[in-house]
């Protein structure tokens, strides 16, 4: 096929890697404009640009795909695709876009929709403890990830699994998805299916508001707080009067007593309401990310100790 792929961040890559890969054509990329990144907020490029100026493709990155319409409608057209290929682009196509291609515009969605529409599908999914994710392609409606379902695969998701860990799972996992789903597109052999909007949920972006960890909640909660979270924004506590982020834990099955807050003993196991959380993974103020043993052997502490604000 020929293809106009659009995508920005690392959840995009192995989509667009394996378009290259399996043969298509991939016309033109859009992406998210450079944004300014680390300590001296140096212009870097997103990593779909960096993989699309590898192959020598045409990358194009509109501020807006609205107020530039014109212009970006007409390069679109004269492309004439044969699929708009979209994943984790960050912005919404207008109708005239969505009506150019044969095929239409596919999406790659990291959850299995209508479950978590939105920005944050992955981690929300974490957050909320969910047994079970996965991916949907969908033809692009004009709502917001409303668009009648094409191929659904679902994934179960660990007990200790991190967001970091399943958003590249899932990244893969889509990569495999959309490959199917084209070719099932130009074989005739599947069906589109219209979401049921009652059972809808919406996957709101995270923020650092987020990042304190109440342990006066269950463990199951602490513990997948942590979970979601990890890589970013980070769960964070505070240790001897210092932020604490916290990447990784464990619920401690038949662990109790104690005040929420509190170690029980010394390896930074810490009391919920209702049994125990184990930090396995922390960074503190100043330091690296680190195994918590390690940082135990230079800092310990002892059990009784408090957590929190």
């Amino acid at each position: 096929m020929r293809i106009v792929f659009m995508g920005t961040p690392d959840f995009a890559v192995p989509t667009l890697r394996a378009l290259y890969e399996d043969g298509h054509t991939v016309e033109a990329v859009f992406t998210q404009p450079d944004k300014p990144r680390g300590r001296g907020y140096k212009l870097m490029p997103p990593p779909v640009k960096v993989l699309a100026q590898e192959h020598g493709t045409a990358v194009y990155q509109p501020q807006s795909l609205k107020k530039d319409a014109d212009e970006y409608i007409k390069i679109l057209e004269d492309i004439k695709p044969d699929c708009i290929v979209v994943a984790a682009y960050g912005k919404i196509l207008p109708k005239a876009v969505l009506d150019i291609p044969k095929y239409g515009c596919v999406n790659v969605h990291g959850s299995l929709l209508p479950k978590y529409r939105g920005a944050a599908p992955i981690q929300w999914s974490v957050l909320d403890g969910e047994k079970e994710t996965g991916i949907t392609t969908m033809l692009m409606a004009e709502g917001l990830d409303t668009g009648d379902i094409l191929l659904q695969r679902a994934t179960d998701i660990g007990e200790n699994e991190t967001a970091a860990e399943l958003f590249d799972r899932l990244a893969d996992m889509g990569a495999e998805v959309l490959l199917e789903t084209l070719k099932c597109l130009e074989e005739g052999s599947v069906r589109s299916v219209p979401q049921d909007d009652s059972a809808a949920s919406y996957a709101k972006m995270l923020d650092k508001s987020m990042c304190n960890i109440d342990f006066s909640k269950s463990a199951f909660e602490v513990h997948k707080k942590i979970c979601g979270l990890s890589d970013w924004p980070c769960a964070v506590t505070v240790l001897f009067g210092k932020r604490l982020k916290v990447y990784r834990s464990e619920i401690i099955k038949g662990a109790h007593g104690g005040e929420a807050g509190i170690t029980l003993d010394d390896k930074l196991t810490v009391a919920c309401a209702d049994g125990a959380v184990r930090l396995t993974e922390v960074q503190a103020e100043g330091s690296k990310r680190m195994r918590a043993e390690d940082y135990l052997r230079g800092k310990p502490v002892p059990a009784g100790t408090k957590l929190g604000i």
